[in-house]
């Protein structure tokens, strides 16, 4: 007998039932776009799973479209970040390590591309190195994950706001004039590199922001500093000033990091609860701003984790590997355009569907 875990079962239900009326707007079709993709690295059923033991009235749950990913690249099964990001970001399937290029390796237009080009304002959080695979696939085009070339391209990206780990790469990295890639940034944007630094910018004042709050990965939670939570709030604040809209990714890496050291589930359970607060912010934004779209999701599933009772009747994590799976990925949305998420999607199909809310 084959054993499906109550969440995905909630899922494909909750899809069944909600996927065809539910996340319908009354926005008027002219409003600027607002979009939000939430993507924890390496979230399947069983991340979500940890989230439900923990969180009381956990903000993912208060999504109402839910939908499955199927995150297969071109000619491979299962997949890793920096092609399911880039089908997230071009709507194409690519080649493991290739970041917005095709699987002939020719660049791709990505979503937060398209977004710039239209005069939106564009932001990336992580909580690893900005350079890292997600990110990287949303503003640089490469055949390998080259943290020296994605810095060289991100730094003339022209994204608005940048927040993450990763200061060694900015620092070590020139240009044709000898000159770091960092103080060459630091004439665009406004700096930051502590958390209190950043707690003590005056948003009037700040028009491009970057943050490298690490020459690595930033501290995990609960010890990260400034949190998840509070760089999506900064980031909205900031980025919903632009009158024609923005897009933003927000990616925690810890989820992925942690479940392939196979952790136990309570160093699991803070890195969930930390992302879903900053979940909580996107939809508090939401609500002021109802002509915002959040989608959030996985970019593969990672350990095969599942959560089995364990000694007390405590919960326990299990996993199969120590790698990627091909597991489905659970899918949550809501806002304008919505219900087009409510489906058993492939990843590419749920590029196409971003880049379609900056288009809109």
């Amino acid at each position: 007998m084959i054993h499906t875990s109550p969440l995905l079962r909630y899922i494909v239900l909750a899809t069944v039932f909600l996927g065809a009326s539910a996340g319908a707007s009354d926005v008027a079709p002219d409003h600027p776009a607002r979009v939000i993709l939430f993507v924890p690295d390496g979230a399947g059923a069983g991340t979500w799973t940890v989230g439900r033991l923990t969180i009381d009235e956990p903000a993912f749950e208060q999504l109402p479209v839910l939908g499955l990913v199927d995150a297969s690249g071109w000619e491979h099964t299962v997949s890793g970040s920096a092609p399911t990001a880039t089908a997230y970001s071009t709507g194409v399937r690519t080649f493991m390590g290739g970041l917005a290029v095709g699987p002939d390796s020719t660049p791709l237009p990505t979503v937060l591309e398209v977004a710039r080009d239209r005069g939106m304002a564009t932001g990336l959080i992580t909580t690893t190195l900005i350079t890292d695979a997600t990110p990287a696939a949303f503003c640089a085009h490469y055949t390998s994950r080259d943290h020296a070339e994605v810095a060289r391209q991100m730094a003339d990206a022209g994204v608005t706001l940048l927040l993450g780990g990763g200061r060694r790469w900015f620092e070590r990295v020139t240009d044709a004039d000898s000159v770091s890639l960092l103080n060459r940034m630091r004439g665009r944007y406004t700096y930051v590199d502590s958390a209190p630094a950043f707690r003590a910018l005056d948003l009037d004042t700040v028009t491009a922001l970057l943050g490298l709050f690490a020459p690595g990965d930033v501290a995990l939670a609960p010890g990260r500093e400034p949190t998840l939570a509070e760089m999506t709030g900064f980031a909205l604040d900031m980025l919903g000033r632009d009158p024609e809209g923005f897009f933003l990714l927000v990616e925690t890496e810890e989820t992925d990091t942690q479940a392939h050291n196979n952790q136990p589930f309570d160093v699991l359970a803070p890195e969930v609860l930390a992302f879903d607060d900053a979940i909580r912010v996107g939809l508090e934004y939401q609500r002021r701003n109802p002509e915002t779209l959040i989608v959030v999701v996985g970019d593969h599933e990672t350990g095969g984790l599942s959560i089995v009772t364990g000694s007390g009747g405590r919960p326990e994590a299990r996993y199969t590997t120590t790698g990627h799976t091909a597991a489905l990925l659970p899918m949550f949305a809501g806002g304008p355009g919505a219900e087009a998420f409510g489906a058993v999607l492939s990843n590419s199909r749920v590029g196409e569907l971003l880049l379609q809310a900056v288009r809109r």
